[in-house]
């Protein structure tokens, strides 16, 4: 990985709050996902209004740091997922105490379809989010740094865009009508580019604020751009 300045092996509280805003929105999104609303024609999960973020925080992460580190995010939130569901799947399977707690059906209704949101959203978060961020990186390159609002975008088109055709189905295939489910993918990737378009003024801010901060401006002109690759 390589860059205009080196980027200090050492994780700085900027680089781990980061991560943490990350990790927190991603798990979010997920359990708040099996609300559905109407938004004009289009049905759409609740985590629309939250889950573009873990995008916006990928292409700050990739711009500033770099695809490598980016992938160590991408790969974190994966495993804080991954423990969300396990945790709420225990939860849910550990026997009531029917004369104490009578919210089991409830419990039930809204949290039993947790795990196979979760399931559907970890291997369409992985796919879109690693898209994402290469394309981003690559089109850096491309552009010797230049047009961020250009680059952020299209990334952002070609992530959620997979994401979204990935998610839907997986997550509410027999649950809602395919003609639902096609509202749904579409409705969600305008919305979601569009928060990633409106956002465009505040990542400017931030990718400058942490270039400035951190001292760093990472190409990835030599980066190993395997998503399975844990390190540089």
């Amino acid at each position: 990985m390589t860059g205009n300045k080196n980027l200090n092996e050492s994780y700085t509280i900027r680089f781990v709050l980061i991560a943490a805003v990350f990790a927190t929105t991603l798990i979010t999104s997920n359990i708040i996902a099996v609300k559905i609303f109407e938004f004009g024609p289009f049905p759409l999960d609740a985590a629309v209004l939250l889950f573009p973020i873990t995008y916006i925080i990928g292409d700050i992460l990739t711009e500033v740091y770099g695809y490598s580190r980016a992938r160590q995010i991408i790969w974190i939130g994966f495993f804080c997922n991954l423990i969300a569901v396990i945790a709420i799947s225990i939860a849910g399977a550990i026997p009531a105490a029917e004369d104490v707690w009578l919210n089991q059906e409830s419990w039930n209704n809204i949290l039993g379809l947790t795990p196979r949101i979760v399931a559907a959203s970890l291997i369409a978060y992985l796919a879109g989010e690693f898209v994402n961020s290469y394309v981003l990186a690559k089109m850096k390159i491309i552009t010797e740094g230049r047009m961020l609002w250009a680059r952020t975008i299209t990334s952002t088109i070609f992530g959620q865009g997979l994401d979204t055709c990935i998610f839907i189905p997986l997550a509410f295939w027999g649950i809602f009508p395919t003609k639902v489910l096609a509202l749904m993918i579409l409705g969600q990737w305008l919305v979601k580019t569009a928060i990633e378009i409106t956002a465009t003024p505040i990542t400017y801010i931030v990718v400058g604020w942490l270039k400035h901060s951190e001292g760093v401006d990472v190409y990835d002109y030599e980066t190993n751009f395997s998503p399975i690759r844990f390190r540089k």
